[in-house]
């Protein structure tokens, strides 16, 4: 995905200037009372998405219209409340601007549409030779060290009997073991193969031009 770069406003939501544009998506995590619901449903476009907790319950709103909204709620939850606005030296509070909706410069599109035309170039090499794209990898969860204790019945009585020290020694040695086994294996793993960024990095091209197609990562 070109997700655009994020851009970020210290403030209260509450104080947004009212000439602010609207969203596709809003997240508030902070829990929203009912006076202020509308507030927070008029920052979308229509079709657009609020989630946002509202008296305990996680909400999710969908604006269908100019006027009317569609809600549902998620599952129960608790969130600390929304912060008042607070009011400067004049008794008035502060309005919070939002960063406005702006154009890309031509620069941006042409790194964004070369990214996109090396990664379909990828794609076709990948299914002309019969690669299956690799997913994601898992990270691999330690599995916790059981002691198994064994039971004996003397009359009706059920009695717990220690392991024997060979058998407890044993199964230190087959956990140790295992824990080896799987140190060896993550050091075999080789780091996931950027196919995008080596396919920029032969291109002739000078090495500043290189690094913007790349957004300057190192990796």
């Amino acid at each position: 995905f070109e997700f655009c770069e994020p851009a970020f406003v210290v403030g209260n939501c509450l104080q947004i200037a009212s000439d602010s544009h609207q969203y596709d998506r809003v997240y508030c995590g902070a829990g929203v009372q009912k006076d202020h619901e509308h507030y927070m449903k008029i920052l979308l476009k229509v079709g657009g998405i609020l989630v946002m907790p509202v008296e305990d319950q996680l909400t999710q709103i969908m604006r269908t219209g100019q006027n009317t909204w569609e809600s549902k709620n998620i599952l129960a939850v608790s969130f600390a409340p929304l912060v008042q606005p607070s009011k400067n030296d004049s008794g008035k509070p502060d309005s919070v601007g939002l960063p406005p909706c702006a154009v890309r410069n031509l620069q941006d599109l042409a790194r964004i549409y070369i990214r996109r035309t090396l990664r379909s170039f990828i794609h076709d090499e990948m299914q002309a030779k019969g690669v299956p794209q690799r997913a994601p990898p898992r990270r691999k969860r330690k599995r916790a060290k059981q002691r198994i204790n064994t039971y004996v019945f003397v009359g009706n009585q059920l009695i717990p009997q220690p392991l024997d020290s060979e058998e407890e020694e044993k199964m230190e040695e087959d956990n140790a073991g295992e824990e080896t086994g799987r140190g060896a294996a993550r050091e075999q793993e080789t780091p996931p193969q950027n196919l995008l960024r080596e396919k920029i990095m032969r291109l002739p091209l000078p090495e500043a031009l290189k690094a913007y197609l790349t957004y300057f990562r190192e990796k």
